[in-house]
């Protein structure tokens, strides 16, 4: 009886931590930009319409900030927060939640240029 009591009370601990993680607003870069992913062949991925490649050792986060692997996600169209790296690869994704994605983000390095970004509240202001 005791165990029992002892096992529930281990399990509500670890469960709090997790409820309370979907919570928090993820901080994105300065330099990720938005667009659509769909990975086909890993490394080949489609981002925005066009054929683009997985830099060695790319990080897909998914809407928990776990990361998974490409192939977890293969053939499926998703809005994500992204950066690439100094030859074009796409180095870090992050799959948004519905909140992340209400979020105005620029979706070129023109836009980003143009914008104002607010770190603090992951906000971006024409």
């Amino acid at each position: 009886m005791n165990r029992c009591l002892v096992t529930a009370t281990a399990l509500l601990a670890l469960a709090v931590p997790v409820v309370a993680s979907a919570q928090v607003q993820r901080n994105f870069p300065a330099n990720a930009l938005r667009g659509e992913l769909t990975v086909s062949t890993p490394p080949e991925v489609t981002l925005n319409g066009k054929t683009a490649y997985l830099a060695p050792g790319a990080r897909i986060r998914d809407k928990n900030q776990m990361i998974i692997m490409s192939g977890a996600i293969s053939g499926t169209k998703l809005v994500v927060n992204y950066t690439t790296e100094q030859y074009g690869y796409i180095k870090d994704v992050w799959i948004l939640r519905s909140d992340e994605i209400a979020k105005l983000w620029p979706r070129t390095a023109a836009e980003a240029a143009s914008w104002t970004f607010d770190p603090i509240g992951q906000t971006w202001t024409k």
